[in-house]
């Protein structure tokens, strides 16, 4: 007697399917307007950065985080360091103070949070390595410390913190589902030890990295 397909499992294969197109095409989108949203983004956090202080002879400043660098009053990109900003899951329009010490070395705290929210999404990774997550229908970028962290791979599911009520191109990593074989989803980072000095429940975070030649040292 011939067998009746299975209904149920040729369904789920549509389902992926389109979900595949509509993440390719998706990404497709981002990668053909990438350019003119990274200028209005740094257009918008310059302008944001201008109110803020400076002080004499450029030893302390504030200033936006843009997703991986501090712009200052002047326009200046200031760089963050990587871990620093995943620890202390930093999202675009965070205002950050800067101090560089007599030796050169930067220390950031972050001092003027924006309102965010938590997303849930797929973990891709591009041709060139780069990761994304894709998340009600957006692709947000996410710092390759973050996913080193976590121990992240492509299509795990991924929870990202992203600025409220604008649009954005950066997310920080909260947590990561993994779906290990033959067994029930188990969570990265949720419970456990945080990547970072986590933030406050307003997303301040404490946290201060000391940028040296030698590494990044906590304070």
């Amino acid at each position: 007697m011939e067998k009746r397909p299975n209904l149920a499992l040729i369904a789920q294969l549509i389902e992926s399917a389109e979900k595949s197109l509509r993440t390719a095409k998706q990404l497709l989108i981002d990668v053909s307007s990438g350019k003119e949203i990274s200028q209005q983004a740094y257009e918008r956090f310059a302008e944001k950065a201008q109110v803020l202080s400076m002080s004499e002879g450029g030893k302390v400043v504030e200033g936006v985080f843009d997703g991986q660098n501090m712009i200052g009053p002047e326009g200046k990109q200031y760089p963050v360091p990587a871990n620093y900003a995943s620890k202390s899951k930093l999202v675009e329009g965070d205002v950050l103070k800067l101090t560089i010490a007599e030796d050169g070395s930067f220390i950031y705290k972050q001092i003027g949070p924006v309102e965010r929210k938590k997303v849930m999404g797929i973990l891709l990774q591009d041709e060139k390595g780069d990761y994304r997550v894709i998340a009600e229908g957006k692709t947000y970028r996410v710092l390759l410390a973050s996913i080193t962290y976590f121990k992240a791979e492509a299509a795990d599911e991924i929870t990202v913190v992203v600025p409220e009520g604008i649009e954005s191109q950066w997310a920080a990593v909260e947590n990561v589902i993994k779906k290990a074989p033959n067994s029930d989803s188990e969570m990265s980072g949720g419970s456990g030890q945080s990547a970072a000095s986590s933030p406050d429940s307003d997303g301040e975070s404490d946290g201060i990295i000391r940028h040296t030649d030698n590494g990044y040292d906590e304070l």
